[in-house]
């Protein structure tokens, strides 16, 4: 996956992600050096790891009130600390945490919205992809089980897997 003398059409620091503490780090070589990353694995994994800021119209899921929203709490609309150094305002990361209390079935009028949204925001984050590698990211997403939503991209050879566990069915 990490090779130091492939081509590259992007190159990232390595991220390795630890499945037991789900945390993800930066990737060295037994020598202590950092590992350079040419496969879309690396911005897979910030796009999908990384909370995207909510859009000014999005519902917020808990936790926020107008008394605390109206007294400006920080972090209410969450996003990533790297989107403030991008001059041309571009946003990381995807908005699924938005689903946090969500519904598996949400009604007869809107069946599967939550999985339509969810497949929305996962393109979202994924759209670096066809303006990158002139490739666009295949997403898919279904319910594992009852309030757990699996959902898979691939860019490229990179497959890339995780879930949002909303609320009951």
């Amino acid at each position: 996956m990490f090779t130091a003398d492939a081509p590259a059409e992007f190159a990232d620091l390595a991220l390795a992600f630890d499945p037991v503490t789900r945390r993800g780090d930066l990737a060295l070589t037994e020598a202590g050096e950092l590992v350079i990353d040419y496969t879309p694995a690396t911005s897979m994994m910030l796009s999908a790891g990384l909370d995207r800021r909510a859009n000014p119209d999005d519902t917020l899921p808990t936790g926020t009130d107008f008394f605390s929203a109206a007294r400006g709490a920080f972090g209410l609309r969450r996003g990533a600390l790297a989107d403030a150094l991008d001059g041309e305002g571009r946003r990381t990361g995807t908005r699924l945490w938005l689903l946090d209390r969500e519904k598996q079935d949400d009604g007869p009028l809107n069946p599967d919205q939550t999985r339509a949204r969810a497949l929305a925001y996962l393109a979202e984050a994924f759209a670096w992809s066809e303006v990158e590698l002139a490739e666009a990211a295949v997403i898919t997403a279904e319910w594992l089980r009852p309030g757990v939503l699996g959902w898979t991209a691939r860019v490229r050879d990179v497959v890339l897997r995780g879930s949002v566990q909303g609320g009951a069915v």
